[in-house]
């Protein structure tokens, strides 16, 4: 018997969001899912799993239901599935930022980069004139990545690193086209971008999931795996599980965000 897995994000002001944690992971709970939430009063981030209508009543309870009273209206949100249940509970932190970066000023309730629908994607990142940026960890981009793609090492722990401000230039880098694995990463590092004086920042609508739900695998210029934070390691076209050896194992049940903050962690450590 499968499990239906959502992921789902949505800058927002939610200057209650402490409030929300305990009523929203009692909820998770009644319905028997589980999986993670982030939340903080720049928005909410998740993944979470269950039997198709927990999962479904959920998503109904976020998005029209009273705990959020109608302000997850523009939710973003990818299903997929796993045949064993890819989270061992139910947690819902608390946290400053819901995709940590480190600089304040960047509000992707303000402005971000153009949206491009995984349809049109190809298209765009195949033009000459296009600097094509993975803006994931390190060893997310060594299973897999787009063609031509760089890692300019913006997002190695969260945050944009020395080597990306001075690799990245606004008066060489007119199109920049940015992607990351379900879209949340890319909407604060387009803001950024675009604050730092970019003029043309794009980046692709749903992430590396929506393409890879999308695009079939005989057009795609995707190659390799799509990690993802759950006990299902890897995606592949069509969503379809590609569960690795090797270390996937000690990354589940984690965030973008709490991998960036593992990393730092273990780095001060050695």
């Amino acid at each position: 018997m499968s499990y239906k897995v959502a992921a789902f994000y949505q800058f927002l002001a939610l200057p209650d969001f402490e409030n929300l944690r305990e009523p929203l992971r009692n909820m998770c709970v009644a319905l028997d899912v589980r999986g993670i939430v982030l939340l903080a009063a720049e928005g909410i981030n998740g993944t979470v799993a269950g039997r198709d209508a927990s999962i479904d009543a959920l998503m109904n309870q976020l998005q029209n239901g009273a705990l959020f009273d109608g302000r997850l209206n523009n939710l973003e949100l990818k299903f997929s599935t796993a045949a064993e249940m890819p989270f061992n509970r139910m947690k819902v932190r608390l946290k400053k930022e819901i995709v940590r970066l480190g600089d304040p000023e960047t509000d992707p309730n303000a402005k971000v980069g153009t949206y491009v629908d995984a349809a049109d994607w190809n298209a765009l990142i195949k033009q000459d004139d296009v600097l094509l940026l993975d803006t994931r960890n390190a060893f997310e981009v060594e299973m897999g990545t787009f063609d031509g793609a760089v890692d300019p090492k913006i997002t190695r722990f969260g945050e944009f690193s020395d080597y990306a401000t001075r690799a990245l230039d606004p008066a060489k880098h007119k199109k920049i086209a940015m992607f990351c694995t379900g879209g949340i990463r890319c909407e604060k590092a387009s803001s950024y971008l675009l604050s730092q004086g970019f003029e043309e920042v794009y980046h692709l609508k749903g992430g590396i999931l929506k393409y890879l739900e999308d695009i079939p695998e005989t057009q795609s210029l995707w190659r390799g795996e799509c990690f993802v934070f759950d006990q299902r390691v890897a995606l592949g076209h069509g969503l379809s599980e590609r569960k690795l050896s090797g270390d996937g194992a000690d990354h589940t049940d984690a965030t973008e965000i709490e991998m960036s903050e593992q990393a730092q962690t273990e780095e001060a450590n050695d």
